[in-house]
């Protein structure tokens, strides 16, 4: 009874939630004219990025004169709970836009419109050549597309220019020069404490490492799991290796020691790290650190930029790839009108010139090397040569995704855990067991769901 009470308190709360963002006094921009018809448009940014999508927002409204978008910014969780609320009271929105791995299991419950019923044949045909083999993948599930990226997120590494330039070191090319970097270029005080690592693998980033290696985490053919194949198993154990050379607790309390730093620093400006995994988004944090040192007439420490190194058998230009996308929730109003605003927004159908614009905005990556061939891209990265590796990654065919199935955002906490487990824990099992487990627990929850109908 008391579960039942809770159930309903949630769906009451879900749907005030809903209720207040459709009810909020509009401003002019969100007044829609009497012969335009509605799309409304669900988001999740907020602060600076939430002025870029409504420059968007605005540009795709001045361009034609058929349909007129109204922006709610949608923040926070349960935004499935939302969504459903809105598709069973008989008015979702139009379109979503949405960076979590969820279109799979959105797809299969039946909430979202296979962009084959939104466009023609011909476009799709047309879209899935346009776009690079990482947003394909992102947008594709049984086949068929549910989801259009508008822009892709990209890990590379980082290095401190500055001091491989003081110990006379290149970036790494491979997994050896890494290593050898990393122990060349940690400093260790006398009582032990370590005061910066060359390099200190994350484990929340076996899933780069992972295909690095060579592996891949699912079978695209059967759906089987296939985490703990050696590729990956070998992954996580050089991994490892850092732990058992620096110590599970020293590992953990440095990487503890990261998340105490003020705001969002960017770990590697706080010269905790010689080199470090990460997105294109930090190229903005060290533009601006580099800016304030100028400003101060400090002396401005150097970064770059480079591909994952790789193992013997691994692959070049490889890594892990999520991005942001686009769906079309089943019973929208507007789905034409919908599609006509995913297209200008991501560029595709004529409009990457816009998408360009956009991107630059946003500091976001294409999802089309169409985009990334505009002049006002290009400029672009003239000026931030750093971003340029970035984009030039997201072309490559082994930038892979999260699996798109059903269960994937279990998926990836499952592999995660393992992974902390592994780095952080003196005595944990070996690499191969533990990821032998997540593999078990993975396939269980899979199965479970397709049990259910779910999958």
């Amino acid at each position: 009874m008391l579960s039942r009470l809770l159930l309903c308190c949630l769906m009451l709360l879900a749907l005030v939630v809903v209720i207040s963002a459709w009810t909020e006094p509009p401003d002019a921009r969100n007044v829609v004219p009497a012969t335009r018809r509605e799309v409304v448009f669900w988001h999740f940014w907020g602060g600076e990025d939430r002025t870029v999508v409504e420059a968007v927002v605005d540009r795709f409204n001045a361009s034609q004169d058929e349909h007129f978008v109204r922006a709610i910014a949608m923040p926070g969780n349960n935004l499935d709970m939302k969504l459903f609320m809105a598709i069973t009271g008989g008015d979702p929105p139009d379109v979503i836009n949405q960076d979590d791995p969820i279109m799979a299991d959105w797809a299969e419950r039946g909430a979202l419109l296979p962009l084959d019923e939104v466009a023609s044949d011909s476009e799709i045909d047309a879209l899935q050549k346009w776009l690079v083999p990482a947003a394909n993948r992102l947008g594709t599930y049984r086949g068929r597309m549910y989801a259009l990226c508008n822009g892709l997120d990209i890990r590379a590494l980082y290095y401190n220019k500055t001091v491989l330039d003081q110990y006379g070191l290149q970036p790494p090319k491979s997994i050896d020069d890494l290593d050898e970097i990393a122990a060349a270029t940690t400093v260790i005080q006398p009582d032990g404490r370590v005061v910066r690592f060359g390099y200190l693998p994350d484990a929340r980033r076996l899933w780069a490492w992972g295909i690095v290696f060579g592996g891949e985490f699912d079978d695209d053919e059967t759906g089987e799991v296939t985490l703990a194949s050696r590729p990956i198993v070998e992954a996580l154990a050089w991994m490892v290796s850092y732990r058992d050379r620096y110590g599970a607790a020293e590992v953990a309390a440095f990487r503890q020691g990261d998340q105490s730093l003020p705001g969002k620093t960017f770990p590697l400006l706080a010269g905790r790290y010689t080199m470090l995994m990460d997105g294109q988004w930090r190229v903005r944090d060290i533009v601006a650190a580099q800016r304030e040192q100028r400003r101060a007439g400090q002396v401005v420490v150097e970064y770059g930029v480079c591909p994952l190194p790789f193992p013997p058998a691994g692959r070049p230009r490889a890594g892990w790839v999520n991005g942001n996308f686009f769906l079309v929730p089943r019973g929208a109003k507007n789905p034409a009108g919908a599609w006509e605003f995913m297209k200008f927004w991501s560029g595709f159908g004529g409009h990457e010139a816009n998408a360009a614009q956009t991107c630059v905005a946003g500091g976001w990556i294409p999802v089309s090397t169409a985009v990334a061939d505009q002049p006002t891209f290009r400029d672009y990265l003239q000026r931030e040569p750093l971003f340029a590796t970035f984009v030039e990654l997201a072309a490559e065919p082994h930038q892979i995704p999260t699996p798109v199935m059903p269960g994937a955002a279990y998926f990836q906490r499952t592999v995660n855990d393992a992974a902390a487990t592994a780095m952080y824990v003196e005595a944990a099992p070996d690499a191969k067991q533990l990821l032998e487990q997540a593999a078990s627990r993975i396939q269980a929850h899979l199965d479970r769901n397709a049990s259910r109908g779910e999958r």
